[in-house]
């Protein structure tokens, strides 16, 4: 890879520990694969040919059948689809989002597991206040680390007329709706995903696992999002959302993100790359 960091490498590569267990899980995971009959990858060809062309020479049963929901959204109402949130889904947030201007909402949500300390959501609290632009943000209750997650009381006064929070949201929804017109992440796979298939740039806080890497990967090679740096700080904060929502680099960021939206639709679409991949691993894989 070019120009890669230390600091771009997935948490459990860069351990020094050599009995680490997700270092040691993932070592196992990969020798098994040589063995499987097939590798499904939740990507798609156009997004991350390097990357795939470089797999195939080493697994050459490769299927990318991804964005998945768009798979999923092609497909009708069916009684058994429970969904697949890990939380419960508090849907009034909808209903505010349709009160707001069109791409005028940041999105603020950083995944089911990641924890931060008092500190930094008091810094986020302060970046997302002084930026005057409205927000919504997914708080859940064990957000901060080792205790319950608490906002300023001078935070939600300043913020009230602004400001909407909930404990988990309908990311898909949210993300597909018109007033959403950023989104800040941890960057973790399937948001970064879900983000790229609604048309919605990003601002980066990675923090573990693959994060970094998918970090980098919306920053410097598909230039959709901006990082914000690990030791957060409220002048940053408000700083790059109102470049994301404002700025030049925002509006460039935009339109790349609805370039790559449209390949994601091109790529599920009957006869598009992800399609037949899937096609192919059902008949050739699955019934074969």
């Amino acid at each position: 890879m070019k120009d890669i960091r230390l600091k771009d490498l997935p948490t459990f590569i860069r351990t020094t520990n050599p009995d680490d267990i997700m270092f040691n899980f993932m070592m196992e995971s990969i020798d098994r694969v040589r063995e499987a009959s097939a590798v499904v990858l939740h990507t798609f060809d156009a997004l991350e040919r390097d990357v795939l062309d470089a797999l195939s020479s080493m697994l050459p049963l490769l299927y990318p059948i991804g964005p998945l929901q768009l798979h999923l959204n092609k497909i009708p109402e069916h009684p058994l689809n429970i969904g697949y949130s890990l939380w419960k889904e508090e849907t009034e947030c909808l209903q505010w989002l349709n009160t707001r201007e069109p791409n005028s909402v940041v999105y603020v949500n950083f995944g089911s597991v990641i924890v931060m300390t008092s500190e930094q959501l008091v810094e986020f609290c302060w970046g997302f206040a002084n930026s005057k632009l409205p927000f919504f943000w997914v708080i859940r209750p064990d957000l901060v680390n080792g205790e319950s997650a608490i906002l300023p009381p001078e935070f939600v006064a300043e913020t009230k007329e602004r400001s909407q929070i909930a404990s988990w949201c309908p990311q898909e929804q949210v993300l597909n709706h018109p007033s959403v017109g950023g989104f800040l992440t941890q960057s973790g796979w399937n948001s970064t995903i879900e983000s790229l298939t609604a048309g919605v740039p990003m601002l980066c806080w990675p923090f573990f696992f693959d994060q970094q890497m998918d970090c980098r990967y919306s920053c410097n090679e598909w230039g959709i999002g901006m990082e914000i740096s690990n030791d957060v700080k409220r002048d940053e904060v408000e700083k790059l959302v109102r470049e994301l929502m404002d700025g030049e680099k925002g509006k460039k960021m935009k339109k790349r993100v609805v370039e790559w939206k449209e390949l994601a639709e091109e790529a599920t679409s009957p006869h598009g790359s992800s399609s037949k991949n899937l096609d192919n691993l059902v008949n050739q894989v699955l019934l074969g």
